[in-house]
């Protein structure tokens, strides 16, 4: 094995007088953070020091496009959550479920934009980069608030990994027990646990893992935003189905009624409040992708301003979600009524027709796969970046070395890469074994993520760069966005914590079946 340079965004190539610099210096090498300032002058007639090959901060030039950023937001959005949605519209109603989940919609789409615009610092087109998120609030803001931003982003990130796991698992075991009632004739219950299902997603993703960095999983988002599309319109098709065979719409405008029997018993008054509350961080789950935002704005080639291409594709994606999930979750309630299942697909039986629930499960599958990566691939970059800032000299870190594989080409691997990515993704593994909670998780995650990632950090840093007066009329609109979704936030968390509260009455470790 020969060793070579890093080529990764993780550990980027810098160019000076026309050549790569070679590893003579790592320490050099290795300062990520200092960019060459680009003025609107060289931003027109670049310097000579830069080729076609590379953008204006010494990196290999980007490609991503309108059509490859829609991909990345539709996968990153459309995930698990979207199965949830028609049990949350079931816990608030038909007023107030569709309004809540356009509110959501609209918050998501305002401070995308929002934070989109905080992408460069200073002038939006040639401004600094900000290749991540905390970059974006270091650039902003700076301080204690840094050290918030990552602790929440990368939490958040690392619950993600943990509900996608768990949602694959559920999904797999569909697939086998739908083939295995069919065989057996509806005699045998086909009980099974999920703890195999989650050791076979967490082998794969260790594989996938070892993908060195956002800019290489263009095609599995593609391939994920397809699949995602395929169950959302099964569920979706099984729905009408199911409403046109009741013959009626089912479900109340104030949503579940109390004395309701269910799974988990009958619903008393304060179980509906939970319950409702619990619906906002499912809603806000299915929503949340502002964590990414920035890594799949670095992602987009220029000219035009890259803020430009990812207004245009947030507004798509964000508007081609809400019809989805409007559809997925109205007639899903429409279909079961206050007895909408936690998962929209399992409520159709996993029987009939158990071939196109097999195909909607592979396609969830598939998905969370690709989701998985594009969720994770910001926190791979985090560690190893500061890994190789920490232990410049070390091969173990910074060495990359060439390997050969047939029909792809020549891989660079990294050991540092391999060894912390596959103990992560064991450790996600891990926990989602010990803690199978999906709905609860996902309330959870919504939460906790929704009013620091989506609006807090966004409104505070678009204030900053914009050098809004403080009680100027537009400082005082955001600000009570801001604390309006802090309010919707806690109790969305306070009801999800009381779920989880509930399922550990009756819960033992690593021993969950189905």
């Amino acid at each position: 094995m020969k060793p070579v340079l890093p080529r990764s965004r993780t550990l980027p190539s810098r160019i000076h007088h026309g050549a790569v610099e070679e590893r003579h210096d790592i320490r050099h090498y290795l300062q990520v953070e200092v960019q060459p300032k680009v003025s609107e002058s060289e931003a027109i007639n670049p310097q000579s020091n830069y080729s076609k090959c590379f953008d204006d901060d010494g990196r290999l030039k980007r490609t991503g496009t309108f059509w490859t950023s829609a991909s990345h937001i539709i996968t990153a959005v459309i995930g698990s959550g979207v199965l949830s949605l028609a049990w949350a519209i079931a816990q608030l109603g038909w007023v107030a479920g569709p309004t809540v989940l356009l509110l959501f919609a609209f918050v998501n789409l305002y401070t995308s934009n929002l934070l989109a615009m905080c992408y460069r610092t200073g002038n939006p087109i040639t401004g600094q980069r900000n290749y991540t998120y905390m970059d974006a609030v270091k650039a902003n803001l700076g301080g204690r608030k840094v050290m918030m931003c990552g602790l929440v982003q990368y939490l958040n990130l690392f619950g993600v990994a943990i509900g996608y796991t768990i949602a694959s698992s559920v999904s797999m075991m569909a697939i086998k027990r739908s083939n295995c009632y069919h065989r057996s004739g509806g005699r045998d219950p086909c009980h099974m646990s999920s703890n195999g299902y989650m050791i076979t997603f967490g082998i794969m993703e260790v594989i996938f893992s070892q993908i060195p960095d956002f800019n290489q999983v263009w095609w599995l988002s593609i391939v994920a935003a397809i699949m995602s599309f395929t169950y959302s319109s099964v569920g979706l098709g099984l729905g009408i189905g199911k409403v046109a065979g009741n013959g009626s719409f089912k479900g109340s405008l104030l949503g579940i009624s109390i004395g309701t029997v269910t799974k988990s018993g009958t619903v008393t008054s304060t179980q509906k409040m939970w319950r409702s509350m619990q619906a906002l961080g499912a809603i806000a789950f299915a929503y949340s992708y502002s964590l990414v935002l920035i890594e799949i704005q670095d992602t987009i080639r220029s000219p035009p301003a890259e803020h430009k291409t990812m207004k245009k594709a947030t507004v798509f994606s964000i508007a081609i979600t809400t019809v989805f999930y409007l559809l997925c979750g109205c007639f899903g309630y429409a279909a079961f009524g206050d007895l909408a299942p936690g998962n929209l697909l399992t409520g159709f039986g996993f029987y009939n027709p158990y071939w196109l629930l097999d195909i909607a499960n592979v396609a969830i599958v598939v998905h969370l796969v690709g989701a998985f990566q594009v969720f994770c691939q910001p926190l791979f970059a985090f560690v190893e970046k500061w890994s190789a800032q920490r232990w410049p000299n070390s091969d173990f870190v910074t060495a990359e070395y060439e390997i050969p594989i047939p029909f792809y080409g020549v891989y660079q691997l990294n050991l540092f890469r391999l060894v912390w990515r596959t103990i992560f993704v064991i450790i996600t593994t891990l926990i989602s074994m010990l803690l199978p909670f999906f709905n609860d998780v996902v309330g959870i995650l919504g939460a906790f993520g929704f009013w620091p990632l989506t609006v807090y950090f966004p409104v505070e840093m678009y204030i900053s760069q914009q050098k809004i007066r403080k009680w100027s009329s537009k400082w005082v609109g955001l600000q009570m966005l801001s604390v309006s979704c802090l309010f919707v936030s806690i109790a969305a968390a306070v009801g999800s914590v009381a779920g989880v509260v509930l399922d550990l009455q009756t819960y033992k470790p690593f021993k969950t079946s189905y």
